[in-house]
């Protein structure tokens, strides 16, 4: 799937907050015309500028054909994590549930109610605790709604690297 493709989905995607207070979709989702320019790629993740916030974001697509992207929120008080997946997953009781590597981490979703661009379903986890962003970059394996059926896991592989690379496209992005 191409990224300008993956960029349109997001536009639909469910926004899942692990702050107590509602956080505007607008700060995870792309603004409509939001242009993302290449920055460069580490350890098999592509790192992109969105030119109309000035953040960066890291993108990959794993063997399974799932998509995983992180970045910051436009305030860069938040750090999110989005996943888009073709299986027959079903958020319950508008819960996300990941456990990475054990860990387990929840946040508030508001279920899907359209389809993704090309059949991927997902949505995004906000964070604001440093403990899931050193578990996301320290661990291998991220299963995502490890208590349901249609359970998937993703690799982490190179996210230690991915997102240090992002840090510095971000840095860059604000000076």
């Amino acid at each position: 799937m191409s990224f300008k493709k993956l960029l349109a989905a997001t536009a639909l995607a469910t926004l899942a907050a692990t702050a107590s207070y509602a956080v505007d979709a607008g700060d995870v989702l792309p603004k409509e015309g939001a242009e993302f320019t290449k920055w460069g790629e580490a350890e098999g993740w592509n790192i992109f500028v969105d030119e109309s916030r000035g953040t960066c974001l890291i993108e990959r697509v794993d063997a399974n054909g799932n998509v995983v992207q992180m970045g910051l929120t436009s305030n860069h008080e938040f750090g999110y994590l989005g996943v888009f997946t073709k299986a027959d997953v079903k958020p319950k009781n508008n819960t996300v549930h990941l456990s990475l590597d054990g860990k387990q981490y929840y946040g508030d979703a508001n279920a899907q109610k359209k389809r993704l661009a090309d059949g991927y379903k997902g949505g995004y986890i906000l964070a604001n605790n440093p403990n899931f962003v050193d578990d996301v970059m320290k661990k291998y394996v991220m299963t995502v709604y490890p208590e349901d059926a249609n359970t998937f896991d993703v690799s982490l592989d190179g996210t230690f690297k991915a997102i240090e690379a992002a840090r510095k496209c971000n840095e860059e992005q604000s000076s």
